[in-house]
């Protein structure tokens, strides 16, 4: 069975995690816990994620071309090396008008204060 995670304790380029597929959004757990986990995605031109909203804060970093997010109907277009948060509970979608990758973060703990 093939690891989900990025091996621990090796130097990587991050860019270079996930590649591009035709006609198609893909993710890679970079990390995954209980308490949060990092994921690379990439999104070929065209595709998008519909509206949805979670329960935690989601760190998004743009790693390679230019996002379209959407949240609580406010577009936001980012760049390489730009960063957002969306927050919890709020409703956002992500459109890849050219190709992109991204990281997220969620972080679960924290939320009981």
């Amino acid at each position: 069975m093939e690891n989900p995670e990025v091996e621990k304790g090796k130097s990587h380029i991050i860019v270079e995690i996930i590649q591009y597929i035709p006609n198609a959004v893909l993710s890679k757990t970079i990390i995954k816990k209980t308490t949060g986990n990092i994921t690379a995605s990439s999104f070929d031109a065209g595709e998008e994620v519909s509206e949805k909203a979670s329960p935690f804060d989601n760190y998004i970093q743009i790693i390679d071309g230019t996002a379209e997010i959407i949240i609580n109907g406010k577009i936001n277009k980012l760049t390489l090396g730009q960063g957002i948060i969306i927050p919890a509970h709020a409703r956002h979608s992500f459109n890849a008008n050219v190709q992109f990758k991204m990281i997220s973060t969620i972080i679960k703990s924290g939320y009981e204060d």
